[in-house]
């Protein structure tokens, strides 16, 4: 396991990060211990969470995860082996995350409210990573990063970004939180969270967690360069766009237990060209001798934008599996095919 430092911050993260999304939906609090017990004994020191998780999102279920980790800290004495991050929502018309009912919006009340809920969830009393998990603002699409731009009237209660900076400042200063992050943030986004931060004397963004993977490169190449220039490095998520580059569903296939056959929501990797360029990237493996999986994750592991990659199982062979593709290098021959392929198919997942 390679470890990779966080930003412009002290921490040294494993380039493979625990996802935990499924826990307290598909995964019970005993298997979301379990993954925690291997993941630890594998090198892994960085887990991701979410006030949002489990997913799908539900009013019943909301939180769950972070207690799932909250118990394993309690049970094992483990706070201080891991490099914790978690994520407060962003704008958004679900009513059950705050205790009034209200819509969520990255303000003061907001905010204060979710860390707090979250630190008792945790078990902690502090957050290593606390990241806002989708921007206040209207954008074309969920990530941020279309490859085809789309005009959106602005929230007219639109909350400015130094607004929401002031009040990471202040949970920092505090001490319940270390350092900030973004996710599903645009090229622009970072850099006004950046400039704000240098200009006023405020927490500085020190991640960005975006989908990437062999089907939707969209982080690059502008947030790749951003990343690079004022380190503010990619925590990877969907490498496997949810299980569709394991192979698992190739075919029509719907494997008792996956997500999409439990859910029926994986609509963001069953676009017009998806299929195509899945076979490519599949035939590709085949002809390399490669498993499918661990090439697009050894792939994503591999970009020097990425700090790490967050990895996520429902069951403990597939962690197992991804973990070990952390050791996994690709020849410069697939690096060059995967590049090939991608300029014939582009990002067809964004």
């Amino acid at each position: 396991m390679d470890y990779r430092r966080l930003g412009r911050t002290d921490l040294k993260v494993s380039s493979q990060c625990l996802g935990t999304m499924t826990w307290g939906e598909q995964n019970s609090e005993a298997e979301g211990h379990d993954q925690m017990d291997y993941a630890i004994d594998k090198g892994i020191n960085f887990f991701d969470v979410a006030e949002l998780y489990p997913i799908p999102p539900k009013r019943e279920t909301q939180g769950r995860t972070e207690r799932v980790i909250g118990t394993w800290f309690k049970e094992r004495s483990s706070r201080d082996k891991v490099i914790l991050a978690t994520k407060v929502v962003g704008r958004t018309d679900m009513d059950w995350f705050r205790k009034d009912g209200s819509k969520p919006r990255l303000d003061a009340k907001n905010i204060e409210e979710a860390v707090e809920q979250s630190l008792r969830n945790l078990q902690t009393d502090y957050i290593d990573l606390y990241q806002i998990h989708w921007p206040d603002r209207n954008t074309g699409g969920f990530g941020s990063n279309p490859t085809r731009w789309k005009d959106v009237e602005p929230a007219a209660d639109e909350v400015p970004i130094a607004e929401t900076l002031e009040v990471m400042d202040k949970l920092v200063k505090a001490g319940k939180v270390r350092h900030i992050g973004l996710s599903n943030e645009s090229a622009w986004g970072t850099m006004t969270y950046v400039k704000e931060a240098e200009t006023r004397g405020l927490p500085r963004v020190a991640s960005i967690q975006n989908a990437y993977s062999l089907v939707n490169r969209t982080f690059e190449v502008n947030l790749a360069e951003v990343a690079l220039r004022e380190d503010v490095g990619l925590l990877a998520y969907s490498a496997l766009a949810q299980g569709y580059l394991t192979g698992k569903y190739r075919n029509g296939a719907r494997p008792a237990g996956a997500r999409k056959t439990l859910f029926e929501r994986l609509s963001r990797y069953e676009g017009v060209g998806a299929d195509e360029a899945m076979e490519a990237y599949f035939k590709l493996a085949e002809e390399a001798g490669l498993d499918p999986a661990q090439m697009s994750l050894a792939f994503a592991e591999s970009r020097s934008f990425v700090t790490s990659l967050i990895i996520g199982a429902t069951k403990m062979d597939q962690l197992k599996t991804d973990i070990d593709a952390s050791e996994l290098k690709l020849s410069d021959d697939v690096l060059d095919r995967i590049d090939e392929i991608h300029q014939l198919t582009g990002n067809p997942c964004p």
